[in-house]
């Protein structure tokens, strides 16, 4: 009965104190890097059925051990932030670096991962701290409002935090409101990855729509479309970024996540209303209808890859455009083609680099 008038952020904090007072040889989850050189740790990896995170952990890894040789990179998983954080204190050096998973988790729609990330922040003020590119979004409800002046306060105080937004209006956020921490604008890290494979046989149609807080989808338009989809490709297969579960091995989730990269390099057309649904068609060259969700990071993140023709945004259902869309990506005329964005990361290497 008690408990459940404790507030999260109570409960979690008090845990954070508890695992910190327990030696490192009883922290069984974690193992102490062999590598003497610098270490960079990433928490909040997705351990998790939400693919879209899960790619945005991998990426992440990949880019940092591809970007910083002379680092060992290691993962801490969301489920074990207490423990983790405890423990990475226990062997952190002034040279290591912290950072946090990137995404779209950073406001009040997503409290206890806000939460986790604060602690973080919190944890290593001695350390240089990464947020990876973010979508942020604090609604201008009471509440909302009272979580976006917590994290003002928070982030403020941490001399060496930086702030990666995925696109502008979360960039643009950030220089309004987190004034002291410095700010960059990069693309999601999951564009950073290049899936593409020219023996894969393209066949039929993936559906990858939610159904959650954040679909914009109206129901009789979701009908609407399956009856349009039917007739071009008679039938088609369906697809969730969120697969459900938690506590995932990384092997399981990283064998998921490839699965659902080799499902959309063989489909002819995949729609959906996911941004790494969206993501995923443009690393893997897949063409690709994509409508909007309920915020804007969609819409906002689409700017990095608008000149890419296989990816087609539809902001305004319309069954006659939906048809000629389809009909457009279904022709041999398309021209599949992906930018490299990784040089949209320069600066924030170097800035890595001069601390």
């Amino acid at each position: 009965m008690i408990k459940k008038y404790i507030p999260f952020s109570m409960k979690a904090d008090l845990l954070g104190i508890y695992y910190k007072t327990k030696p490192l040889k009883s922290l069984k989850n974690f193992k102490v890097p062999k590598s003497k050189s610098n270490r960079i740790f990433i928490f909040l990896a997705a351990d998790y059925g939400n693919l879209g995170d899960v790619a945005i952990t991998y990426a992440q890894h990949a880019f940092l051990k591809k970007s910083f040789t002379n680092y060992s990179v290691t993962q801490i998983p969301i489920s074990h932030t207490f423990e983790g954080i405890a423990f990475v204190s226990k062997i952190i050096h002034p040279t290591d670096i912290i950072t946090t998973v990137g995404g779209g988790n950073m406001g009040d729609l997503y409290p206890m991962i806000e939460h986790y990330r604060q602690m973080v922040i919190r944890g290593f003020k001695k350390n240089q701290i990464i947020s990876f590119p973010q979508t942020i979004d604090f609604s201008e409800s009471k509440p909302g409002k009272k979580a976006l002046a917590k994290a003002i306060k928070v982030y403020s105080k941490h001399p060496n935090l930086l702030l990666l937004a995925r696109e502008q209006k979360s960039f643009d956020f950030f220089k309004t409101n987190f004034k002291k921490n410095k700010t960059l604008l990069v693309p999601d890290v999951v564009l950073t990855q290049d899936r593409r494979s020219m023996v894969k046989e393209r066949s039929g149609a993936i559906i990858c729509l939610r159904d959650d807080k954040e679909k914009k989808l109206l129901a009789n338009e979701e009908d609407r479309l399956f009856k349009i989809v039917n007739k071009e490709f008679g039938g088609f297969k369906k697809r969730d970024t969120h697969i459900g579960g938690e506590n995932l091995s990384l092997i399981n989730r990283t064998r998921s996540l490839f699965n659902i990269w080799d499902d959309f390099m063989t489909a002819e057309l995949v729609i959906t209303d996911r941004l790494h649904g969206m993501i995923f068609c443009y690393i893997t060259g897949t063409p690709a209808l994509v409508f909007l969700n309920n915020n804007h990071k969609i819409k906002s993140s689409y700017k990095w890859i608008e000149d890419a023709e296989h990816i087609n945004l539809v902001e305004d259902f319309s069954e006659e455009k939906i048809q000629n869309l389809i009909n457009t990506l279904k022709s041999d005329n398309v021209q599949i083609s992906k930018k490299d964005l990784v040089p949209f990361y320069d600066e924030f290497k170097k800035s890595v680099i001069s601390k």
